[in-house]
């Protein structure tokens, strides 16, 4: 029987992917709570809910590649007042866009791929969002 060889690049990038997803989860929960409208509060709960959903996903990744569950980080403190929240929002979801392309790329496992793919989609979309919030709102 062939052995399985873990990539130590692609686990540390998915673990970064854990880490970053975690990270957001937090700061979106902060932005919620200082939100000034309820359609603000709803557009970064339904972005939060997808961010779970990507934690979900990337930890089981993670799971899979070592046998062992994440133990996720803050990567990056969120600011502490609401239009500083949603700019650094919108600049970590359009970096994460990039990571995630370059992440899916390398990924040598179709499922792999499609993950790290819909999740970039998911990020751009996040970040149109957030633009919006600070331009719009």
């Amino acid at each position: 029987m062939k052995s399985f060889t873990v990539d130590q690049g692609l686990l540390k990038e998915v673990a970064r992917a854990v880490n970053g997803e975690y990270s957001a989860i937090q700061c979106y929960t902060k932005l919620i709570e200082m939100a000034p409208t309820k359609k603000e509060k709803k557009i970064i709960t339904e972005i939060r809910e997808d961010e779970i959903r990507h934690f979900h996903e990337f930890s089981a990744l993670y799971m899979f590649l070592i046998k062992r569950q994440p133990v996720p980080e803050i990567s990056e403190p969120c600011p502490d007042r609401y239009r500083e929240g949603l700019r650094f929002a919108f600049e970590n979801e359009q970096d994460t866009v990039d990571f995630y392309l370059h992440v899916a790329d390398r990924a040598n496992h179709p499922y792999m791929r499609h993950v790290f793919r819909r999740a970039a989609a998911d990020e751009q979309n996040h970040a149109v969002w957030f633009l919006s919030l600070l331009t719009l709102m």
